[in-house]
């Protein structure tokens, strides 16, 4: 396993003594849950004001559990603030009510966690090489790169889900629930919803990072995710995935990208029913960004049916 570097360590360790402040509901913090498959992490599991044993709830996963509630206990002052968000919609009654299950990330292994398996295990030696090289110069790693999403997913759904599942007032079933990300985190969504058809009715996939790494030229990931989605990605009554994009910093790289998905989507006979693809002019990639239109993919996934 790779060291951690020390800027990283300094921030994650920070991160974990700092308390979460809320604007709405409570967390509560599972330390180091440990896992078979992954190295263990926090996951904090939000609950709504006025969550009761007496009645369900429907269940959202999200990656990158720590940048989700409170920007003050983030590394770049910046947080999805999720409670504030569901809190709204659910008292409105334009959700149903659910909680929230935030995924701490592994510093060090993000982006292995993060990178669709199957679709790196497609490409060609010398493009896996590139992928590999290309996240070393950026540091991004500190050994050669190779993916270990099939694990992260199965630690999702053979060890989280359960535990959740039987310690919270929750439905179990695929129609209640649902999986969301941004950037790598977009992708390890869209990948769960494609792997795992029978445990996610939804999928949210904000600002995806198509690109894997951090150009467009030279670049056999897009092709790679392309082909994946392609075998696998299939409509089905019931579920629903949601993408959308920006078009400003790092989120400049996918219009391309996302536009090819939608094309997709449409030959593969996905409806506005069960597809959304968003655009969002001037938009960055950041949480603020993501922030400001969460309501958006929460209402597609969690929305209730007009009667």
């Amino acid at each position: 396993m790779m060291k951690y570097s020390f800027l990283v360590l300094f921030f994650y360790t920070l991160m974990q003594a700092q308390p979460v402040e809320l604007k709405a509901g409570r967390v509560v913090r599972i330390s180091d849950f440990g896992s078979k498959f992954i190295a263990s992490r926090n996951v904090d599991v939000w609950l709504p004001d006025g969550y009761t044993e007496s009645q369900k709830y429907d269940v959202l996963y999200m990656h990158d559990g720590q940048m989700l509630f409170d920007p003050e206990s983030t590394w770049n002052k910046q947080a999805w603030e999720v409670d504030d968000i569901a809190h709204a919609l659910i008292k409105s009654g334009q959700v149903k009510p659910f909680i929230v299950v935030g995924i701490w990330n592994n510093p060090s292994f993000r982006h292995q966690e993060y990178f669709p398996q199957k679709a790196f295990e497609s490409m060609t030696a010398e493009q896996q090489k590139l992928i590999s090289d290309e996240y070393l110069n950026l540091k991004k790693i500190s050994e050669p790169f190779k993916p270990v999403s099939d694990a992260y997913l199965k630690f999702i759904v053979t060890e989280l889900k359960p535990y959740i599942d039987s310690h919270f007032s929750v439905f179990t079933d695929q129609n209640h629930t649902f999986i969301m990300g941004s950037s790598m985190g977009g992708l390890i969504s869209m990948y769960a919803y494609c792997e795992y058809p029978k445990v996610f009715g939804g999928a949210a996939c904000m600002s995806t990072h198509w690109t894997g790494i951090y150009r467009n030229e030279n670049n056999p990931v897009p092709e790679a995710m392309s082909n994946y989605l392609q075998a696998h990605l299939q409509p089905e009554v019931g579920r629903k995935i949601y993408f959308d994009y920006g078009n400003q910093t790092l989120d400049s790289l996918y219009a391309p990208w996302q536009k090819k998905v939608n094309e997709l989507l449409k030959a593969k006979g996905f409806t506005p029913k069960n597809a959304m693809s968003q655009f969002f002019p001037g938009e960055n990639h950041s949480e603020e960004a993501w922030k400001k239109r969460l309501d958006i993919p929460l209402t597609f996934l969690l929305g209730k049916a007009k009667q």
